[in-house]
């Protein structure tokens, strides 16, 4: 019986879940701008308590890796392997567009078309890949930016519902029959609760020393405009 430790802070929305076998026992989560670093530490806390846990009992921990902001990913993934260090566990990564499409199916179980997760970037600018009903990738996660051909193979022929954060500054662009638009936060640590426990028993580990965040795109630091 696996109990699992899940972070999720690749958006604005900072998510702790525990999950038994596979199956959300305990969750705890706000959605807001800056909240990571001062809440996630408390939010795990409060997510094993509920639970009737300890830290000792965790088997595993497991992350959202990315892609998404990279202070979000940078904090989620440091508090993440220093559990691990700490409590000699190890550290499962999950795809944030995945867990995000996963959601998706869960809440959605007789769906029959695609699904395109999108995850804010700047400007039209989206991190996004496309899924089927079965988690299969249709096409890879890029960072894309969004016009009035985007998809146009895939709506031609499908219903593709997009969803996530950055799918609301593309619902005017992106105005063809199959396309639909889900407004719910698919940005949860629960919707990672299946996908964690497949790869806790198939012992897809990784290495605690050496893991980073998937950004998919370095850092810029850009210079503050002077006041006049």
């Amino acid at each position: 019986m696996a109990t699992l430790l899940q972070i999720e802070t690749a958006t604005q929305v900072c998510s702790v879940a525990l999950s038994v076998d596979g199956k959300t026992v305990s969750i705890k989560e706000e959605i807001g701008q800056n909240l990571h670093a001062s809440n996630l530490t408390l939010f795990i806390d409060e997510a094993i308590k509920s639970a009737g846990l300890v830290y000792q009992d965790l088997d595993a921990i497991a992350v959202s890796k990315g892609p998404g902001s990279y202070t979000g990913l940078r904090i989620g993934v440091s508090t993440a392997k220093g559990l691990c260090y700490a409590l000699d566990k190890p550290l499962i990564a999950i795809e944030t567009l995945k867990m995000m499409a996963a959601g998706f199916i869960v809440e959605n179980p007789h769906y029959s078309g695609l699904i395109c997760p999108m995850i804010d970037a700047r400007r039209m600018e989206v991190y996004t890949s496309v899924f089927d009903i079965s988690l299969k990738v249709k096409e890879s996660t890029s960072a894309k930016i969004i016009d009035e051909s985007s998809y146009s193979d895939f709506l031609s022929s499908n219903t593709v519902t997009f969803l996530g954060d950055g799918s609301a500054k593309c619902a005017e662009t992106l105005n063809q029959e199959n396309a639909k638009f889900s407004a719910s936060n698919f940005n949860s640590a629960k919707y990672m609760s299946v996908l964690a426990d497949a790869a806790f028993n198939a012992k897809t580990f990784e290495d605690v020393a050496y893991f980073e965040p998937f950004y998919l795109k370095d850092f810029v630091v850009t210079q503050p405009k002077k006041k006049v």
